[in-house]
């Protein structure tokens, strides 16, 4: 395989920087929130504009008191996910259990409930017996 080639295909693998609407991860943790918000989607401007809820604030607060290699667990689905929040660890509840995440630069301007599912999908098997005409008929084994 020619150099060219190689070296061509080792820079197509190269993970690229993290950027969010033009601006990396540093440039975000270094605005306010009044700042971010005018950088981040309308829905999460909104939340920002109208102010977090006593649930929501406690949580953010507790994300910044504990260490970063400590899990955080919350109920709290409708919180956003702030720069600052990237490289921790984040357990929500989904109603069941708590599921662990790693909050990554993409996860931005999300909220934390969109990376617990409530809902699970469940596969069902063909029908039983008497549920329909048809399966009248069927062998039973």
């Amino acid at each position: 395989m020619p150099k060219a080639k190689r070296a061509k295909k080792v820079e197509a693998r190269r993970k690229r920087e993290f950027t969010y609407r033009g601006r990396t991860l540093a440039d975000l943790r270094a605005l306010d929130l009044e700042h971010l918000a005018q950088v981040l989607n309308a829905r999460a401007r909104r939340s920002i504009r109208r102010g977090f809820n006593a649930e929501t604030t406690r949580f953010f607060d507790r994300m910044r008191s504990t260490p970063p290699e400590k899990t955080v667990r919350t109920h709290c689905r409708d919180a956003l996910v702030l720069p600052e929040h990237v490289g921790r660890r984040v357990a929500i509840h989904n109603g069941k259990e708590f599921k662990e995440i790693e909050v990554r630069p993409e996860m931005v301007g999300h909220y934390y409930g969109e990376f617990s599912l409530t809902r699970r999908f469940e596969k069902h098997s063909g029908p039983g017996v008497g549920a329909t005409r048809s399966s009248k008929f069927m062998p039973l084994k």
